[in-house]
């Protein structure tokens, strides 16, 4: 099981959605665990601020460093309790980008915590209390909430059967295969032709051979086609290149 906690000002923002759809149902199975827990609950005073102006000046607040050190080191401390060594990642925008290599690193992990950050950001002084940082791109958010919501689910569904078919995520674009990271290609359903568009002949074949080598062919000319930059770090085959030709 994955233990993941995730500390945040605004928990129903994370309990929410995952309780729904398929990771809601890996927590049934004991294959994954997610808490929120908040940040609130370790902050002093009657009104339990966490948040403060920037010494300087400057537009906005800025978390404070003492609620946030106490919740990592209670869900730390929490979760080693149970035999778990947790990896602290914080959500920020100043990270290196969160990606697929990334998500299957950290879904080998027993447990993460995730620490959201809101407002302009954290106090500079708790940096030394968590282990990375990470970010979904080049832009900002309201808070680490949905950053961290997404970095979840791409790990959680790497776990091992928390998806119904495994092969699912061994096919998925940017899974790691003999090649490189490759897209993945078109996929189609029932009805068999949709307003003019058929279905490609070779996958109602029946022949798994050349729907297979087809299928290869779509991912490579697929990943030529819209990440560049990802086809450039293939290492095609022969078999690979003819299928270009």
């Amino acid at each position: 099981m994955l233990s993941i906690d995730v500390l945040t000002l605004f928990p129903r923002m994370v309990s929410a959605p995952l309780a729904e759809s398929i990771l809601g149902k890996a927590q049934e199975k004991g294959l994954l665990r997610v808490r929120a827990l908040d940040i609130r609950e370790h902050a002093e005073g009657k009104h339990r601020n966490c948040d403060d102006v920037p010494y300087g000046g400057g537009a906005g607040m800025v978390m404070k460093p003492e609620p946030l050190v106490a919740a990592i080191e209670k869900s730390r401390a929490d979760l080693l309790a149970e035999g778990h060594a947790a990896k602290v990642i914080l959500m920020s925008p100043q990270g290196p980008r969160f990606d697929e290599r990334c998500a299957e690193r950290l879904s080998k992990l027993p447990a993460l915590i995730f620490v959201c950050g809101r407002y302009e950001g954290i106090d500079e002084r708790v940096l030394p209390f968590v282990d990375e940082s990470l970010s979904l791109g080049d832009f900002v958010l309201t808070g680490g909430e949905f950053a961290a919501l997404a970095c979840i689910d791409a790990i959680a569904r790497l776990v091992p059967g928390v998806l119904g078919n495994q092969e699912s995520a061994q096919t998925e674009s940017f899974a790691q295969s003999d090649a490189g990271m490759l897209l993945e290609g078109p996929q189609y359903t029932r009805p068999p032709e949709f307003r003019g568009q058929r279905v490609p002949e070779i996958l109602l074949s029946g022949d798994h051979g050349k729907i297979a080598k087809w299928r290869r062919q779509q991912a490579l000319l697929r990943t030529r086609e819209r990440r560049p930059e990802l086809f450039i770090e293939l290492a095609l085959t022969s078999a690979d290149k003819k299928l270009l030709e």
